[in-house]
């Protein structure tokens, strides 16, 4: 039946089965609502149908039976095709992607490397053709070699810490990295299977751990346990990022940090004996240095004061011998001038100069009379007492005494013969 004749019923229907009455002029109920989404899909095929009984000609499509015929076997392949439009829709929107600040995004189509975004809102073509990687380029992360941390302490990893010195000792070394990512497309295609768990920190360990053992291997024990630390460290920083970069692994190195440096735990005591045999080495040196430093300026004054005296000394008796021999010479001249008079004078000086240093006194009699020698007992008290004192500061004192005495009483003596002449 052509879809502009009444039906057998005498109501007006459309094509899709529908009385016109009910139906405006958008194919819309004036009384009710926005058609169901069955309604719309049933339109959808109707209109689909309606173009393949045209298209077809085979003389079947009039009647009611032949449409609900078509209708029914329409509506058995629609949903299949709304699912997979659904699912298309679907499968599109997986394609959104958020990369946080501080990371980088790698897009790999089939598996080849497409493009690098950095933080936002991002879509790609989803699975399979295309691939994220998403990789944080800010984070630094800390590899052990050595040891590793185990809750409140840590746990030693002999096979990673012993190493052999330059003067065949083992050294017991433990080493803290930090290293964040340059490069993620180098990290992704040059480090293999990267999402594998904690793969870059095991490269990084590794590269580590032979950078330490070839800088330990030309360094001697002492030098690695004492004051080389800190050029052990500058140096394994820098033949790590030597290594990672020679292979691309997009890994920058920022922290290589000395834990500890000692000999195995066997020796430790031995070595803890030369350790501090070595510090009392530099404590006595340290020592020695500082009274050096305080006994040699003054060794250097007082021999530089000896010599000032000296010189001193040597001007004064080479003044005094020149005075002398000038003294001399003037006194030479008066003689040859007067010789009696002038002999006379010397001898007169030379007894009061003798006088003057005696403790006795000779009393010079008339010719004829009796010599008596006075005694001054106090004065005699007094000067075996201060020999008495001076016998015991200095040995010489009393030998010098008893001189002196016999020289002033021999001279008083002859003091006294010449005057009483």
């Amino acid at each position: 039946m052509p879809w502009n004749q009444s039906g057998s019923n005498g109501n007006d229907k459309d094509p899709w089965g529908q009385q016109n009455q009910n139906w405006g002029k958008r194919g819309r109920r004036p009384q009710q609502g926005p058609p169901e989404l069955d309604e719309i899909v049933q339109q959808i095929w109707s209109r689909f149908k309606g173009f393949r009984s045209h298209k077809g000609g085979d003389g079947d499509s009039g009647g009611d039976d032949g449409g609900e015929r078509r209708r029914g076997s329409g509506l058995g392949k629609y949903p299949i095709l709304l699912l997979l439009v659904v699912g298309l829709g679907f499968w599109a929107f997986t394609g959104l992607y958020t990369v946080d600040q501080g990371e980088q995004a790698i897009e790999l189509r089939f598996g080849k490397f497409s493009e690098t975004n950095g933080a936002g809102l991002h879509w790609h073509i989803p699975p399979p053709i295309e691939i994220v990687e998403i990789i944080n380029t800010q984070k630094e992360n800390t590899v052990q070699v050595g040891y590793r941390d185990a809750g409140r302490g840590k746990q030693d990893v002999p096979k990673e810490a012993l190493m052999l010195t330059e003067d065949e000792n083992i050294i017991d070394i433990q080493l803290a990295v930090q290293y964040d990512i340059k490069d993620p497309a180098n990290l992704l295609f040059h480090v293999s299977e990267y999402n594998q768990e904690n793969l870059a920190d095991s490269v990084v360990r590794q590269a580590a751990e032979s950078a330490i053992r070839e800088i330990v291997g030309r360094s001697s024990m002492d030098f690695a346990i004492t004051e080389g630390r800190a050029q052990l460290a500058s140096e394994t920083k820098s033949l790590v990022q030597e290594i990672l970069d020679r292979y691309e692994t997009g890994i920058n190195i920022v922290t290589v940090e000395m834990q500890d440096a000692q000999p195995p735990e066997q020796v430790q005591d031995a070595f803890a004996d030369v350790v501090r045999a070595r510090e009392d080495e530099e404590r006595f040196k340290n020592l020695a240095e500082a009274y050096a430093n305080d006994i040699i300026p003054k060794a250097r004054g007082f021999s530089a004061r000896i010599i000032e005296e000296a010189e001193a000394y040597r001007a004064a008796v080479i003044a005094r011998a020149e005075g002398e021999t000038a003294r001399f010479n003037k006194v030479l001249d008066e003689y040859w001038k007067a010789p009696d008079v002038t002999r006379e004078r010397l001898y007169i000086e030379a007894m009061q100069q003798v006088f003057s240093n005696t403790s006795k006194l000779f009393i010079d009699q008339p010719e004829g009379g009796n010599s008596v020698m006075y005694l001054p007992l106090e004065q005699l008290l007094r000067a075996q007492r201060n020999s008495s004192t001076d016998t015991l500061n200095s040995p010489q004192s009393s030998r010098t005494t008893s001189p002196t005495a016999g020289s002033t009483q021999n001279a008083g003596i002859r003091s006294s013969t010449r005057t009483s002449r």
